[in-house]
């Protein structure tokens, strides 16, 4: 999500060995250091996004200030977007091959997630629409005149911010996270972390702010669990056109960037109810087919004494 006015702001196994420290296959020592092949302790872990966490908040900060600078027009896109990317870049600095890893992702392939990811960012815009509207009677298309730049400017600048963005989030935070937290779990982590970077929001309203760390916690665990195993380049254009599509679904028909509370309120409730729905798809079970029956085995034949002529008696 584009900053608000500012800076936006299954774990790895191994076996010890006999000295306390991990074998050749990878994993951490018992003093929480890097092993061979580069797999975190959990203090490596949570150092490791405790980095990328600072640079991010720092790096967008410092990206937002500038921006009045560059004539890079806001409308447009919003360099505080990249703050996450120069959190990635400086844990890479010091741990290239972990993070190289990490942003390789999972071996699933996420063609077929498509549809499921892309649809919830849809129904996420459709449904705060219609709350909004329900509430207010009405709501109105944006105006002609009302954007000062091309759409399809503004559509594919917004894919690269929000890919600047995902590359942090979903990329590097969640898949670290992911291998000392469950599916959920990281992922309500990582969405407070996202919506706690927007910083500008807090200065707001108590309930604008409130709806709208709604929104992300709901919405990271929507894209967490939609894209868990997932390899890292369907990861990232997943995540960065899940982004694009609310940014410019809530461009288009709201106005929850002007600090009113209502908009703001739908958006978060219909990110919570998506995800809600989410979350129980993704905990039922699929159900096993009972195993198929072995056919019956045909009764042994019964033996008696073969007649000696055969006319028999």
């Amino acid at each position: 999500m584009a900053a608000v006015g500012g800076a936006e702001a299954a774990g790895h196994g191994g076996a010890r060995g006999a000295a306390g420290t991990r074998g050749e296959a990878g994993t951490l020592s018992a003093a929480g250091t890097w092993g061979e092949a580069g797999t975190l302790s959990a203090a490596g872990t949570w150092g490791a996004a405790g980095l990328f966490t600072a640079v991010a908040f720092v790096g967008g900060g410092v990206l937002g200030a500038v921006q009045p600078g560059t004539g890079v027009p806001t409308e447009v896109v919003q360099l505080t977007q990249f703050g996450p990317a120069l959190g990635v870049g400086a844990v890479a600095l010091h741990r290239w091959r972990r993070t190289r890893e990490l942003l390789r992702g999972g071996g699933a392939r996420g063609l077929r997630r498509v549809p499921a990811v892309l649809g919830s960012a849809v129904l996420i815009v459709a449904l705060t629409v219609l709350g909004y509207g329900w509430a207010t009677g009405g709501v109105g298309f944006a105006p002609q005149g009302a954007l000062h730049h091309p759409f399809a400017l503004i559509a594919v600048a917004q894919l690269v911010g929000a890919c600047g963005e995902e590359i942090g989030w979903r990329c590097f935070l969640q898949p670290l996270l992911r291998t000392r937290l469950g599916a959920v779990a990281s992922s309500v982590v990582v969405g407070v972390v996202w919506g706690a970077w927007h910083v500008p929001v807090f200065a707001q309203d108590p309930a604008y702010a409130a709806g709208f760390l709604l929104a992300t916690v709901t919405m990271s665990v929507v894209l967490g669990l939609a894209l868990d195993g997932t390899g890292g380049r369907y990861r990232l254009l997943l995540a960065g056109g899940f982004h694009t599509l609310v940014n410019l679904g809530l461009l288009l028909f709201m106005d929850e960037e002007s600090g009113a509370v209502l908009p703001m309120t739908c958006f978060g409730l219909s990110c919570l109810l998506v995800a809600l729905v989410r979350t129980a798809r993704h905990r039922t079970p699929t159900p096993k087919r009972a195993p198929a029956e072995a056919p019956a085995e045909a009764p042994a034949p019964t033996t008696t004494s073969a007649p000696t002529t055969l006319r028999g008696t």
